[in-house]
């Protein structure tokens, strides 16, 4: 398992594009990844899983992968956080 430490940088926080990019670079890894806030756990592989998570500006998430490709899939995840989702 790898898990990453993430806060939400850009300041309209995960609205339906940037949940659609993580959606879309989550399907490319057979690892189950998965966004924590708090104690809700979501399938970042879920468009909807991750719009009702309600992570605004300056949430902190936790990126949790387990697969064979788990390192690349979380890194991958996290990069886009990284970018602000290229929105800024």
């Amino acid at each position: 398992m790898t898990e990453k430490l993430i806060t939400i940088k850009n300041r309209a926080g995960i609205h339906a594009r940037p949940a659609a990019m993580i959606v879309q670079t989550a399907g490319k890894f057979k690892s189950r990844i998965f966004l924590e806030k708090g104690s809700t756990r979501i399938n970042a592989k879920s468009i909807m899983g991750i719009i009702t998570l309600g992570a605004g500006f300056d949430t902190q998430l936790r990126i949790i992968a387990e697969g064979d490709d788990e390192g690349a899939a979380a890194e991958a995840v996290f990069m886009l956080f990284e970018r602000r989702f290229e929105e800024e």
